[in-house]
């Protein structure tokens, strides 16, 4: 009788671990992970295909193809963000797909650590393969008297890296690159990851 009870406990717990991995699957396949290997760390995405499935299709689709590889962070602001996604080592422009509909209705903000789709000032639904880390607050690009940034996704690991990109002396390059660093940082690489962990997120700015 005894025997049977602990059975009856290993399938249990046996079917436990299954029912509890493919959960874990199920979750990783609903908000997909991206590492960005940069020249000074680290940074895990995650990313929100319920909220913004055009951008987060879009943004796979360039990480897929390793069209990020190689590519600079062009401008970066203190307390505030930066940006890559369109130019290589010598500022050439790197040639993008057709431009997305903007989704910055879909509920998200421009919070500290969240990753959303640069764009044209003048044209909301101009946004292609550039995107940007808050390292703030930035409410002030959410939807509202405009069209605002749609968020895809947040830093779920390696918001130290997005800030200290972001601090960086400016000033070396003039023209429309008055805000790359003076040292290039560069994404080594950015492919797809599974099962990092999900760290809080928590900027300097607001510390």
């Amino acid at each position: 009788m005894k025997s049977f009870k602990n059975l009856k406990q290993s399938f249990f717990l046996i079917g436990l671990c299954i029912s509890l991995l493919f959960s874990a699957q199920a979750w990783s396949e609903k908000r997909p992970q991206v590492k960005l290997q940069t020249t000074m760390g680290d940074i895990y995405l995650e990313l929100y295909p319920d909220k913004s499935p055009i951008a987060v299709e879009n943004f796979l689709k360039y990480v897929d193809r390793h069209f990020y590889d190689g590519l600079i962070f062009h401008r970066v602001m203190p307390r505030f963000m930066i940006q890559t996604g369109g130019f290589g080592f010598d500022f050439s422009k790197k040639e993008t797909d057709d431009p997305i509909k903007n989704e910055s209705a879909n509920g998200l903000s421009n919070s500290c650590g969240s990753v959303a789709m640069a764009r044209l000032g003048d044209d909301p639904d101009s946004g292609s393969s550039q995107f940007y880390i808050n390292v703030n607050n930035n409410k002030h690009l959410d939807i509202g008297d405009n069209e605002g940034y749609t968020v895809f996704g947040r830093v779920i690991k390696g918001i130290r890296v997005a800030e200290a990109i972001s601090e960086l002396r400016r000033g070396k390059h003039s023209g429309q690159f008055s805000d790359a660093p003076n040292q290039t940082v560069q994404i080594i690489k950015a492919t797809r990851a599974k099962g990092q962990k999900v760290y809080n997120t928590k900027c300097a700015a607001m510390r």
